[in-house]
């Protein structure tokens, strides 16, 4: 995990532990002794890529810091039903308190590294690369984002603090793309912060002006597979250049071959399916 994620990941663990347990989990304190220990499992039970064990890691941990946690499988690996991702021994109060917490992390970010691994698959041979955008779940974005680099994806920028992104709206309000692009640098320059920018462009003549202005990577917002073909021409290699809207797995190997660098697709985290997996008790010589 990188570094700065921690916090992030921290403090989303510590709003789970309080959104789930509260003032306590009455279930298991009503009939399992304080003390008593266990060994669980976590079984796979649907085909795709694991994602989410280092957090799971964490949320264990953070509820038991003596558990013994004994990993089978790495993330970002294939898996199908019957694996067993690790084993995990402690307290079994703690256990219980961490089984759903752990899940509905895992079995997200599953779902979307599974996901992306399909997209990624699909431009095999191709130079461009499928990225992530910043539609996720509010709070999960880390989480997400590294669920999408697990599945073989490429993340765009974490928020709105790491790039300059001139969307439509910013070009509008600015007075138009050369006016939104140079007030981006005198921004920049005031503020001594060196971030990329990138502009997106809804017609050739917007990539005309964009490329003659000197900006990092050009966005080719909801063109058609001809006009990205000669979009990229237009540009010329000059800058990075990113096509996004209506792009989806059908016809994502057709843009791709239009020779764009990168193609963002939100579905990668807003339209994914959970990957199936429980947290089962087990005996100590399984």
């Amino acid at each position: 995990m990188k570094k700065e994620y921690i916090p992030f990941v921290n403090d989303l663990i510590e709003l789970a532990i309080r959104e789930d347990i509260g003032d306590g989990d009455h279930t298991s304190l009503c009939c399992i002794p304080h003390d008593e220990r266990g060994r669980m499992k976590l079984l796979i039970k649907q085909e795709g890529i694991l994602a989410g064990v280092e957090i799971a890691e964490i949320v264990l941990r953070r509820l038991d810091p003596d558990v013994k946690l004994d990993k089978r499988i790495e993330d970002g690996s294939h898996v199908r039903p019957g694996d067993i991702a690790f084993y995990v021994e402690g307290r079994l109060i703690s256990l219980l308190q961490a089984e759903r917490i752990l899940l509905n992390i895992m079995q997200r970010m599953s779902g979307v590294a599974t996901q992306t691994a399909v997209y990624v698959k699909e431009l095999e041979g191709l130079k461009t690369k499928v990225i992530d955008t910043r539609k996720t779940t509010p709070g999960m974005r880390v989480l997400d984002k590294m669920a999408v680099h697990l599945g073989g994806g490429g993340n765009h920028r974490m928020g709105l603090f790491d790039m300059i992104l001139l969307k439509d709206n910013h070009i509008d309000f600015a007075g138009g793309i050369t006016a939104a692009v140079n007030k981006a640098k005198e921004y920049l320059k005031a503020k001594n912060k060196n971030l990329p920018i990138e502009v997106e462009t809804r017609t050739l003549d917007d990539v005309r002006e964009a490329v003659s202005l000197g900006v990092d990577r050009i966005m080719f917002d909801n063109f058609t597979p001809e006009m990205t073909r000669q979009a990229v021409e237009l540009v010329g290699g000059r800058c990075e250049t990113e096509s996004s809207g209506g792009i989806t797995l059908v016809n994502l190997r057709e843009y791709a071959a239009c020779g764009v660098d990168f193609i963002s697709v939100g579905a990668l985290t807003h339209q994914i399916r959970s990957l199936d997996m429980s947290l089962k008790a087990c005996k100590a010589d399984e």
